[in-house]
């Protein structure tokens, strides 16, 4: 569920592939975009919708791919301070916002579903799908990035605890 309701949380991939950025490997990157379109396909054929399948989902590459190279930016920042926590939530939302306007452009130009509508009245109906699209991968990312500093300092944590 892109958004989630009250039976499903809302779509956490953008931030599965901001925080696999984090390992830097080229090759997770790949892994997570195969098993992306492999998901979509297995729910395709177990009776959802097939309407985002065009010539517009080629676009995800570079849709996850903006999260993933911000991932990889943003774990360079050591989040012992504020500071660096807002630099890497900044980058999520930077990378979030190239995301959406990937995805939705794409869809625009290429999916075939439009026909007719100029980009102001697109503009004006997808508009308001970018703060659920935006909160929900913030919420995910501030999560994740404060899981990752406890990780982070709980060796440390513990080690002081030993000299007392």
């Amino acid at each position: 569920h892109h958004f989630g309701n009250v039976l499903h949380l809302p779509d956490a991939s953008l931030a599965v592939f901001f925080f696999a950025g984090f390992y830097r490997k080229k090759a997770l990157l790949g892994f997570l975009l195969g098993l992306a379109a492999l998901i979509d396909f297995i729910a395709i054929k177990n009776g959802t919708p097939a309407a985002c399948i065009s010539p517009a989902y080629l676009f995800l590459i570079p849709t996850y791919a903006a999260l993933w190279f911000a991932g990889k930016t943003a774990v360079s920042f050591e989040i012992r301070n504020a500071i660096n926590f807002v630099k890497s939530i900044g980058l999520l939302v930077l990378s979030t916002t190239v995301a959406f306007v990937i995805s939705n452009v794409s869809f625009y130009l290429f999916s075939g579903n439009f026909g007719d509508l100029v980009w102001t009245d697109y503009i004006i109906n997808i508009k308001q799908y970018y703060l659920p699209y935006l909160v929900s991968t913030l919420i995910y990312g501030s999560i994740g990035l404060t899981i990752a500093q406890l990780l982070k300092t709980i060796p440390a944590l513990l080690s002081k605890l030993k000299t007392f």
